[in-house]
């Protein structure tokens, strides 16, 4: 069995090491900068977990590194590890993280490391339902993915920020930035979430789905807001939010051609958030340990892993994936 670092115990993080030391008997490592937290995850977690107090981003004796701390500050400390010579598993969905991240891509494979970028919910299980749709085609030429609800308190913090920064899109070879909050479209998610408004917003699928497809002409991604939500985007989050985050959902629309055939196919799953992100970024370890990783140096999921893999490690956790059928995949 390995032994794994994680880096943030929070409501991602304490899921990711539950699934690593319960499902795979693995052991783990932890750290964080709450220290009483980070005691009390431990216990919960029993023999398998030691908390490690020293500084986030300080050398650790384990196999790979997961850093499940908070989106914004990702980069750096992946960026500590791969120095430290350590794979890495990331869940960060914040652009400028995200992109950070990517750059990491020479190093790492300098090195002979993996960095998976975006190890999550979105991007990361988005990722996944993606690679696995676009499998079926001849030609992929638009992707768009949607997703609904958050996991945790900072999860939350940052689909607030994200809703009040620009989106960025790929459309044509290039990046096209537009606001956020705009581009109002009602998605289908899968029940019980059912249809919810979803708007641009700084969202980092994009970045890690267009060099998986880099023949892909659209590329675009949306989050479900409320009309709260759109006024209070540009403001501090005033509202106390939920410590494990509600129910939520993700939907993905693959639009290409199939024997000639111009065709449309919509995959989603339903889950809480910051569960299904603990058991993508879980899966996404056990996979890069295994040497399963297509590619070594920084990319995100849809590049690195065969998605039917993954979606059959993640069924076994109680993952599953619907398929939408009818005009539209309503």
């Amino acid at each position: 069995m390995a032994r794994i670092g994680v880096i943030g115990v929070g409501a991602v993080g304490a899921r990711v090491a539950r699934q690593l030391v319960s499902v795979d008997g693995d052991t783990v490592v932890l750290r964080d900068p709450d220290r009483n937290r980070l005691r009390s995850v431990a216990a919960s977690l029993g023999e398998h977990a030691t908390v490690d107090e020293r500084g986030l981003t300080d050398p650790l004796d384990v196999d790979l590194v997961v850093v499940a701390g908070p989106g914004r500050t990702q980069a750096r400390t992946a960026a500590a590890f791969v120095r430290h010579g350590r794979s890495v598993v990331t869940t960060s969905d914040d652009l400028t993280d995200v992109r950070a991240l990517l750059e990491l891509d020479a190093e790492a494979r300098g090195r002979e490391l993996t960095v998976a970028v975006g190890a999550g919910f979105a991007p990361g299980l988005t990722c996944v339902l993606v690679a696995h749709a676009a499998s079926r085609f001849d030609e992929v030429t638009e992707i768009h993915v949607a997703k609904s609800g958050t996991g945790g308190p900072a999860c939350a913090r940052q689909h607030h920020r994200a809703l009040g920064r620009g989106a960025v899109d790929w459309r044509d070879g290039g990046w096209d930035a537009r606001p956020g909050g705009s581009g109002r479209e009602l998605c289908w998610f899968p029940d019980p979430v059912g249809p919810k408004d979803c708007y641009r917003a700084e969202l980092a699928d994009a970045l890690v789905l267009v060099p998986a497809f880099p023949a892909v002409r659209r590329v675009t991604a949306r989050v479900s807001a409320t009309r709260r939500d759109r006024l209070t985007a540009r403001l501090p989050m005033l509202w106390p939010t939920d410590p494990e985050g509600g129910p939520g959902a993700v939907r993905v629309e693959v639009r290409g051609r199939m024997a000639g055939v111009g065709t449309t196919m919509v995959l989603g799953a339903m889950d809480r958030p910051a569960v299904a992100a603990g058991a993508v970024a879980a899966v996404t370890a056990q996979r890069v340990l295994d040497g399963s990783a297509a590619r070594s140096g920084a990319a995100g999921l849809a590049e690195l892993f065969v998605p039917r893999i993954v979606l059959a490690d993640l069924a076994a956790r109680g993952v599953r994936v619907a398929v939408f059928e009818g005009p539209g995949g309503h």
